[in-house]
């Protein structure tokens, strides 16, 4: 009786003690999704004020400040590192539909080659700079995916195919934001002594400028038509967001045998719904108040994403990034300035 006793005893203290870990599971996931929305609110209302300064790049800000200055609880933090992978699994995807293929292919084949060239060269160049700098070998393809496609979105995306430290991440959106701002300034500046008018600094701008926000402010010197183009050309560049973070994962699978599980994915499922959205989108099916809200979405999960990726960087590894970092994001930026100047005039 007594040891029937125990088992039955046994058996309600296991019962109680998962239903506290389920329960602790639980409200952590509630917290950390809760810390999110909080952060994309933040976020989308200093765009709404700013709108030349990126939500996800403020994401980012708002997220480094909240995890250094201990405003989140130790549930918060959980529930954030359980949902920012499946955030940004959910964000990339919804970035395809954005995509409208046949308005990318009506750009022309010279000026598609000229997206080509320019991405592949920024990001063969920006790894071979950054192996001379001495930069760490995840944060120089960190850099050199942001730089030459699309700024922290291609960041978050790339990370997941690479072995890095959270401050890697981190330096990479920062180098995007400061570097991003100086073009904001300097494209317009160096138009008139180079000779780029109207719409071609635009498509300079969409070739070679990180994020969308920081495009548009590029090219609003020039007008609506220029924005309209940079905006087009620099979704065009978007597209090769897919093949370079294969790529990349390819590599990295080769570079790191090992048991099943321990490998980065051959092609990540993300990547697949990245395509799998563009393919919908040039189906022609979803009417323009479903693409509108789609695009909302996207910039709300994106920035939760990013959000959440920055509570877990340390500040103190972050500034002491270094000079070889920015030098890293200097010579970038000058690289994909001069080389998406020198295709436009070549090819487009």
């Amino acid at each position: 009786m007594t040891a029937t006793g125990g088992r039955v005893g046994g058996a309600t203290s296991i019962d109680m003690s998962t239903t506290r870990t389920t329960g602790h599971r639980f409200g952590a996931h509630r917290s950390g999704l809760a810390v999110a929305a909080l952060g994309v609110a933040a976020s989308a209302g200093v765009n709404t004020l700013f709108p030349t300064v990126s939500a996800l790049i403020v994401a980012v800000v708002l997220g480094v400040a909240a995890g250094n200055l201990g405003l989140l609880p130790a549930s918060a933090r959980a529930g954030l590192a359980r949902w920012t992978p499946r955030m940004l699994r959910i964000g990339v995807p919804l970035l395809g539909l954005q995509l409208a293929l046949p308005r990318v292919l009506a750009l022309g084949p010279g000026l598609l080659l000229a997206v080509a060239v320019t991405v592949a060269v920024t990001f063969a160049g920006t790894l071979w700079l950054g192996r001379l700098l001495g930069v760490s070998r995840a944060l120089r393809i960190l850099v050199a995916t942001g730089f030459s496609i699309c700024g922290a979105s291609a960041v978050a995306a790339v990370a997941s195919v690479v072995d890095h430290d959270d401050e890697d991440v981190a330096t990479a959106i920062s180098l995007v934001t400061v570097f991003g701002g100086l073009a904001i300034v300097g494209l317009p500046a160096l138009a008139g002594p180079l000779g780029v008018e109207g719409t071609d600094l635009g498509r300079w701008a969409g070739l070679g400028v990180h994020e969308v926000g920081q495009v548009v402010a590029a090219a609003a010197p020039a007008g609506a038509a220029a924005v309209a183009a940079a905006v087009l050309v620099k979704l065009s560049r978007v597209v090769l967001l897919a093949p370079v973070v294969t790529a990349v994962g390819v590599v990295e699978r080769r570079r790191r045998p090992g048991p099943r599980g321990t490998r980065p994915p051959l092609v990540p499922l993300f990547v697949l719904g990245f395509l799998g959205a563009i393919a919908v989108r040039a189906t022609g099916l979803l009417p323009a108040p479903a693409l509108d809200g789609a695009a909302t979405l996207t910039t709300w999960v994106l920035a939760a994403a990013l959000f959440g990726l920055g509570t877990s960087i340390g500040l103190r590894t972050l500034v002491g990034a270094g000079p070889r970092a920015l030098a890293l994001g200097a010579l970038s930026t000058v690289l994909v300035g001069s080389v998406s100047l020198a295709s436009l005039r070549l090819l487009a």
